[in-house]
């Protein structure tokens, strides 16, 4: 478990981080990944950024560090989202808690109840050792009975729908079984996890066969566990999409017919479900205002799609060219609606208004600028993604237009502030901050200064001249 220990470390480092320089970070890993730079690894750190914030903004699931030992070997199977989508094999991150939940209260409360007493016990006399046998132990029981209680929710309708009710998650059923096969493939996946590279740039040639082999070696004997072992290598892929190589291989072509025919034919459905998963985290982000590193997942929407289409050959009414297109079709919908939206957001706050239609002492909000800031760093970033992503020449068009208008806009409101009476003065001055924040999104950083300087200039040689 050396790739998850490792990642854990990169997890605490990024929590302790100060929120201005998370932001920095960010913003320079982005331009990074958007400007085909050589950064390796930026697309591990962004992912475990967008985790770290999505924590710390809607809590970290609650957790003792004792059920965090017992969902170790859950860790390359966790995804990031509500729980609400279907993606095989792989379970919300949000399900934690309720899983936990429901083993301690209903599937072995009274194992649970021994379990954190002994394995504090361990932890605190330092026998690490002793912690690992009472864990392993521990799981080993929890596979065994969620096994058994499947087995009879099989042939009992009423106690099957009982024992849903009870796990209490999203899926019950899949995340309940994923559990039990990552407990049960605990030391079976152990040799693949610690032959993998920590992470893989490019599945590629020798790598692409080394991991094939190791696949099916792992899994011979336990067919179940041969898209676990599929999944341990996507966890750690800098490209993900890039697992539909091994289905590639093992049919010796492109054609999705005759990868669907091999074992391998599951790498699609996978990487497609991946794909859904980042389209609703996408719509989310840009719906709620608060995403982080936007640019990013967007990067990697479009080479998962342009790898799909380009890698194999789909027909287009096939189940996978179905979902494809439906997937293409969401996010250049999604697209153009924020793109087309963001001028309007620009101009609704940077509008020169009369003092009367202003508050006295009042700013603009705070939330609303970081959001239309986002937009603006989000429409410069689609520029590079338009033609895969069905957008076209729309992203350009609209940055001119945002260029345009802040070029020749913001002398109008230097004016509204050099003219500005106590009353309107603070949000003059917040409407000029934020131009240059949108400036340094459309120009650079130089040109952000620029208009925070002669901001700065106007407001001293107003104050001076109140003062004579």
């Amino acid at each position: 478990m050396a790739g998850a220990d490792t990642t854990e470390r990169l997890r605490q480092f990024l929590r302790e981080l100060a929120p201005r320089q998370r932001l920095l970070l960010i913003g320079e890993l982005e331009r990074s990944l958007l400007q085909d730079d050589d950064a390796s690894g930026a697309d591990l750190v962004l992912q475990e950024l967008r985790r770290v914030v999505r924590e710390q903004r809607e809590g970290t699931p609650r957790i003792s560090s004792s059920a965090r030992r017992f969902f170790k070997p859950l860790e390359p199977f966790l995804v990031d989202d509500l729980g609400d989508h279907t993606h095989p094999g792989r379970v919300a991150r949000s399900a934690l808690e309720p899983l936990w939940a429901w083993i301690r209260r209903d599937l072995l409360p009274d194992d649970a109840k021994i379990l954190a007493d002994e394995l504090n016990g361990a932890i605190l006399t330092g026998n690490e050792p002793k912690a690992d046998h009472i864990c392993r132990t521990f799981q080993n029981r929890v596979a065994a009975a969620i096994e058994t209680n499947f087995e009879l929710a099989a042939s009992d309708e009423t106690f099957r729908r009982r024992l849903l009710a009870q796990i209490g998650t999203q899926r019950p059923s899949e995340d309940a079984t994923t559990l039990k096969c990552a407990l049960r493939g605990r030391d079976v996946l152990a040799p693949l996890t610690a032959h993998l590279p920590l992470r893989i740039g490019n599945l590629t040639d020798g790598l692409l066969d080394e991991c094939k082999v190791l696949i099916e070696s792992v899994s011979a004997g336990h067919e179940d566990l041969f898209p676990y072992a599929l999944l341990v290598v996507m966890s750690r892929m800098a490209a993900p999409w890039q697992l539909i190589r091994l289905g590639i291989k093992a049919a010796g072509s492109g054609t999705a017919a005759r990868v669907a025919e091999t074992p391998f034919g599951v790498t699609v459905t996978i990487v497609l479900a991946d794909l859904v998963r980042m389209v609703a985290e996408l719509r989310e982000d840009l719906r709620s205002g608060r995403g982080v590193a936007v640019a990013a997942l967007l990067k990697t929407i479009h080479d998962s799609a342009r790898g799909l289409r380009t890698e194999l050959d789909i027909p287009i009414d096939s189940t996978w060219g179905r979902t494809l297109a439906g997937l293409r079709a969401q996010i250049a919908d999604l697209l153009r609606s924020e793109i087309d939206a963001t001028p309007d957001r620009v101009r609704r706050l940077l509008r020169a208004r009369p003092s009367f239609e202003i508050r006295p002492n009042s700013v603009l909000d705070g939330g609303e600028v970081a959001e239309t800031e986002a937009l603006i760093e989000f429409v410069g970033a689609c520029r590079y993604f338009a033609g895969e992503l069905a957008i076209n020449e729309m992203p350009q068009r609209t940055f001119s237009e945002l260029q345009q208008y802040l070029g020749s806009g913001t002398r109008a409101l230097l004016d509204g502030l050099r003219h500005a009476g106590i009353a309107d003065r603070s949000f003059r001055q917040s409407q000029v901050d934020a131009a240059a924040r949108f400036c340094t999104k459309l120009f650079g950083p130089d040109s952000g200064s620029v208009l925070s300087q002669a901001a700065g200039v106007t407001a001293t040689a107003e104050r001076r001249a109140v003062l004579a």
